[in-house]
């Protein structure tokens, strides 16, 4: 059967990305989504890692993978455009929710005899709804803003500059992502002076961006080679 001309413009591949009905997409979109979780659950304790002078060097657990979810949404973004970045960005939080839902139903189960952590699984269970909330804020403002940046420049740009893409929308994506989460987070892993909060807020953006550009080479090693073996990928010229 000859398809009409309507069903093959749906079905062509958009000049510059690949379709999403890949083998690809939805692994990265699982890593993605497991990543977000994991970061917010580690994201509930504060922590200190030294001292700059007499000024704290204050994260939270989160910062050890936390960089990896803008990795995998400059690949989304760069390979498969905004609209499958924005899915993989909504699905991760609706999992997210899920997760918090979850939580709150086990917070109000019956504790078994034996068992003596009601209280500190109360406090867990509250601090990473607050982080939820703060991570759904800051992770749409700046995963919207990474994934804007990298389709912008990918027009003027093109296949070349990659690099531009990659460390443009960092700077700008983690400075949006920063400044919302830490607004909202930092009550719940317990800062309460304009000090440590400027000291948080500060050395996050600044740690996400300089992993992110270290993780360059990786990055473009994992786009370079989805590129050559997705089928539908066509390149922007």
């Amino acid at each position: 059967m000859t398809s009409s001309p309507a069903t093959a413009r749906t079905d062509a591949p958009t000049p510059g990305f690949a379709q999403v009905g890949s083998r690809y997409y939805p692994v990265f979109v699982s890593v993605f989504t497991a990543l977000v979780i994991i970061s917010n659950l580690a994201a509930t304790k504060g922590v200190t890692l030294g001292h700059i002078g007499n000024f704290p060097i204050i994260v939270d657990g989160a910062f050890i993978v936390f960089p990896l979810t803008y990795v995998i949404g400059d690949v989304l973004s760069e390979v498969y455009g905004f609209k499958a970045a924005g899915r993989a960005i909504i699905l991760g939080f609706a999992m997210n929710i899920l997760a918090a839902l979850t939580l709150w139903v086990t917070i109000y189960l019956p504790a078994a005899d034996f068992y003596t952590n009601q209280e500190h699984f109360e406090n867990i269970v509250h601090a990473y709804t607050q982080l939820i909330l703060a991570g759904l804020a800051g992770f749409i403002v700046g995963q919207t803003i990474n994934a804007w940046t990298v389709v912008k420049i990918k027009e003027r740009t093109k296949e070349k500059h990659l690099w531009a893409r990659l460390v443009g929308s960092t700077f700008a994506g983690q400075l949006g992502d920063t400044l919302v989460f830490c607004s909202i987070a930092a009550g719940a892993i317990g800062i309460k002076t304009f000090g440590d909060f400027a000291t948080y807020t500060a050395l996050g953006w600044v740690y996400k961006t300089v992993v992110e550009v270290i993780m360059l080479p990786v990055t473009y090693r994992v786009i370079a080679y989805i590129k050559r073996h997705e089928p539908t990928y066509t390149q922007l010229v």
